[in-house]
């Protein structure tokens, strides 16, 4: 008997759980997926589950697997960064000293960034999140997994398209600006020519 009430009672603590963390409390945005060679590169990666009246613990681990090339050997996934309960961690591998922790101190923001981005950073990161809350007689945990498919690009290719439309832009007020020279060049010798007619009539 004893251990069918406390079966009840877990029940209704994890449906109050369930009930309590499906109120809306942050916006999940999804995270930029064209980054540029030279910049930094900010990672989004949001899970809103969380209540600051809930004791929770959270780990967080960021991984990044290279695009699939054809008739190549499928890339493996490296782990490259995590969140330990407390403190970020920067791992040992081809991302040492290159990312930095920019999430928020409540962690319902979990991103990292790239502090300078190179081609090789053309690929799959992955956002693994689990969130563990303490309760008095069980531990319930919730995790997900985000990915982000990034494509590094040139800056030189967006300054090129930006010049160039800069440039057609100032070609069109050049060639608005003559029309409307010629415009009031015609209407002007029109009037003038109207007037001295008159003044022959006269």
């Amino acid at each position: 008997m004893v251990t069918q009430t406390k079966v009840h009672l877990h029940t209704l603590v994890l449906l109050l759980f369930v009930v309590h963390l499906s109120q809306p409390v942050c916006v999940d945005i999804p995270s930029e997926t064209n980054a540029v060679v030279g910049k930094p590169m900010k990672l989004t990666c949001i899970y809103c589950l969380k209540r600051d009246e809930l004791k929770s613990k959270t780990w967080v681990n960021w991984y990044f697997k290279p695009y699939e090339e054809e008739n190549d050997i499928p890339p493996e996934k490296t782990h490259i960064y995590k969140f330990d309960i407390d403190s970020p961690v920067d791992l040992d591998g081809p991302y040492k000293g290159r990312l930095r922790w920019d999430g928020t101190q409540d962690l319902q923001d979990l991103s990292i960034s790239i502090i300078n981005v190179t081609f090789n950073d053309s690929g799959v990161f992955e956002c693994n999140v689990i969130r563990e809350f303490v309760f008095d007689s069980f531990n319930p945990s919730v995790s997900i997994t985000k990915e982000i498919k990034l494509t590094v690009k040139e800056e030189a290719l967006g300054d090129s398209a930006a010049i160039y439309s800069e440039i057609m832009m100032y070609l069109l007020l050049v060639f608005l600006t003559c029309w409307l020279l010629v415009e009031m060049v015609y209407c002007y010798r029109k009037i003038s020519k109207s007037d001295e007619q008159a003044q022959d009539t006269a």
